[in-house]
């Protein structure tokens, strides 16, 4: 098959090209830095030429009231060159439990974009996965200090991203699931748990306080970022992915 992979190049898009390429695969691997901006269009149209698939893994480059906008732009434009160039599936990397958290800017509009690709004119398959393990640093950064890292205990079920990969791989090379499959890691962590599991792996000796204001999951109620049932597991476990990732 020939694949496109838009934000071929970023955490899940490079590994993704990879992985597609050994299984035999034709892959063109599309972003800014190979002239293709998903915002205007250019480039698209080439980049398309001649594609079965496309895989969209692009992110805004916000997650504040800014990403509708993006998001609508964007699926709208792809949309269109893919009807344009033939393509025969279309499909799109989510987020677990995205549309039960409209109090977040970002997951509002990754729920948009999910409803446009539904309702547009291509076979589609929505690949929706738990958090990375690779963000969690990031996710503690938004509420450190010196001292501490304030956490909400808000359940999560995260995975590695070459998990996430793996689910796409074999997406993008079956027929068009015109529906959404879950992904999600094999072990489910209260934030604030997992928290002080990666400061215990990286010999930091800060603190984790428990916080149900602090940071972006504070808004999250409930287990609506767990994976129900039906979804694939990934066999990564979160400690040892810690062990072969050491800072």
């Amino acid at each position: 098959m020939k694949i496109t992979v838009i934000g071929g190049t970023g955490l899940i898009g490079s590994q993704l090209v990879s992985r597609l390429r050994e299984a035999g695969h034709e892959v063109v691997a599309a972003s800014l830095s190979t002239g293709v901006d998903l915002l205007t269009g250019a480039g698209l149209d080439r980049a398309l030429e001649g594609a079965d698939t496309v895989v969209n893994v692009t992110n805004s480059p916000t997650f504040d009231e800014a990403s509708p906008d993006f998001f609508r732009t964007t699926m709208g434009n792809l949309l269109a060159a893919g009807e344009r160039a033939g393509v025969r599936h279309q499909v799109i990397l989510s987020i677990v439990g995205v549309d039960r958290v409209p109090q977040l800017d970002y997951y509002r509009a990754k729920t948009l974009q999910e409803e446009l690709l539904r309702e547009g004119p291509t076979p589609y398959s929505i690949v929706r996965a738990t958090q990375f393990f690779e963000f969690m640093d990031a996710v503690m950064s938004w509420t450190a200090d010196d001292g501490a890292v304030r956490l909400p205990a808000t359940p999560v079920q995260p995975m590695a991203a070459a998990d996430v990969v793996a689910a796409l791989a074999d997406v993008a090379a079956a027929p068009a699931l015109n529906g959404t499959l879950d992904v999600a890691g094999p072990e489910v962590f209260p934030l604030d748990e997992l928290g002080r599991l990666t400061l215990r792996a990286r010999k930091d000796g800060r603190a984790v306080v428990t916080d149900a204001r602090a940071g972006m999951f504070a808004a999250v109620v409930g287990d609506v970022l767990i994976a129900g049932d039906g979804a694939r597991l990934a066999p990564t476990r979160y400690e040892d992915w810690l062990d072969g990732h050491p800072r």
